[in-house]
């Protein structure tokens, strides 16, 4: 497992359903494993982020620096040479 860690930021509008800071860091090779991490850190958090099967909930964003995750199933995106992590619950309405 890598040991450095990977800046984690949440956006005000996820923080009103999980108690989250603003940033924290979490430790991991793939985007699993953040999560993973991050739930151990936040009991809750895997079940606000993910369904049953594992796979993302529609509601929410993972964007590795500035691109989205492109395995949603399976959380199997690297994380090695990204700086930020940034997890959002996704907007709509009209």
């Amino acid at each position: 497992m890598r040991n450095q860690q990977t800046e984690v930021r949440f956006p005000p509008h996820l923080r009103r359903f999980i108690e989250l800071p603003e940033v924290c860091q979490a430790t991991g090779e793939t985007v699993r494993e953040i999560v993973n991490n991050l739930d151990n850190q936040f009991p809750g958090f895997a079940d606000y982020l993910l369904h049953e099967n594992g796979a993302v909930r529609q509601h929410v964003n993972i964007f590795l620096d500035e691109k989205m995750i492109s395995d949603r199933q399976e959380l199997s995106d690297s994380v090695e040479e990204i700086n930020q992590i940034f997890i959002m619950q996704a907007l709509s309405g009209g």
